[in-house]
């Protein structure tokens, strides 16, 4: 009981700190280097804003994580290995595109895959538990296991940094993910894990507050990646923490961010454009347009995050109860992507009326 006393108030002080680092990012990084975080690229595709916003929510967001590890270390007395070489070369590598260092998108997928493959060899990473016995097999081929775990890194994080276009999007998406893992790391007992997934989510709501609903920072994509990493790696762990949760029950959780970008790079095959390039038919880039024949773009912005993720909600909450039935979460799982399917085609067609 004393020890989680403690922990609440590492948790309470670090809920201030936290938001002072983001208050004082905000109103200072437009000085940064020139300005050089602000974002006033308002002609590509995936741009929903039109004044200059500060790209720095990466920044203030591992400049908090990274106090975390220190009040992790203090309590714990564990370094968490992972997390801080996962966080550092991904927000590092998001970092130099919000710094204006340009170099095209099949490099930086390429510069992504080989620190993925890095961090997934030496730390090591592995997945312990899937739904599928033939898929159990082969995860214990090293070879096949490091694809397919980078594989899962490579779908969510770049699933993060598509959804990463409107106010609140992704952070809210991401506290509602982060609050599922918290729910069913807390009902099996493992809080030291819970104590980290607590520190993740307050960093988050300390970013929603200067980014919902009007934005006064943006993730950038420092950031994008740093949390899409972040939950990759959550979810990884709280599945093999949790062996009686379905693994697809995971998969139903990370439905949103997976699927966007799968759909999106099956659909620009076949539409005959480079699938990793962006462009502005995206599930999300639809609603929105859908939404601002009713509202102003300012306003249209905002309402298209709580509309996307209510959707998300209502799909995937219920999901919880169900969380260690691997047949029905298969079968959700698989619900979804008709859902998503339907709702995507709706939209399409209202796009072009």
């Amino acid at each position: 009981m004393q020890t989680d006393s403690v922990e609440l108030s590492f948790l309470s002080i670090f809920s201030f700190i936290t938001f002072f680092i983001f208050l004082i990012i905000s109103k200072y990084s437009y000085k940064f280097n020139n300005s050089v975080l602000l974002d006033q690229d308002f002609s590509k595709p995936q741009a929903f804003h039109n004044e200059a916003i500060t790209r720095s929510g990466g920044v203030a967001s591992i400049i908090s994580l990274f106090i975390f590890f220190g009040i992790y270390y203090l309590l714990f007395s564990k370094i968490l290995f992972e997390y801080v070489f996962l966080c550092t070369s991904l927000f590092l590598l998001g970092y130099l595109d919000d710094v204006k260092i340009k170099f095209s998108p099949n490099l930086r997928l390429i510069l992504m895959i080989i620190l993925l493959i890095i961090f997934i060899i030496f730390l090591p990473i592995e997945v312990k538990y899937v739904d599928l016995i033939f898929l159990n097999s082969l995860l214990d081929n090293k070879i096949f296991s490091t694809i397919f775990i980078l594989l899962c890194f490579l779908f969510i994080v770049n699933g993060a940094n598509l959804i990463d276009g409107f106010n609140g999007l992704l952070a809210i998406n991401l506290i509602i993910i982060n609050s599922i893992l918290l729910f069913i790391n807390l009902n099996n007992s493992q809080f030291e894990f819970s104590f980290f997934l607590t520190a993740q989510i307050i960093i988050l709501i300390s970013f929603l507050l200067f980014n919902f609903p009007k934005a006064k920072m943006f993730f950038g994509d420092s950031g994008a990646y740093l949390f899409g990493s972040l939950v990759a790696l959550n979810t990884i762990f709280t599945n093999n923490l949790n062996s009686d949760i379905s693994s697809f029950f995971f998969c139903i959780l990370l439905f949103y961010l997976f699927f966007e970008v799968f759909f999106s790079f099956i659909r620009k095959i076949y539409e005959k454009k480079s699938p990793v390039f962006p462009d502005n038919k995206h599930l999300h880039m639809l609603s929105y347009k859908m939404i601002r024949n009713s509202f102003d773009a300012n306003s249209a912005n905002y309402i298209n995050s709580i509309f996307i993720n209510f959707i998300f909600s209502l799909l995937v909450i219920p999901s919880v109860f169900y969380a260690e039935n691997s047949v029905i979460c298969r079968y959700w799982f698989f619900s979804l992507i008709i859902v998503y399917l339907i709702f995507y085609i709706f939209l399409k067609k209202s796009d072009k009326v």
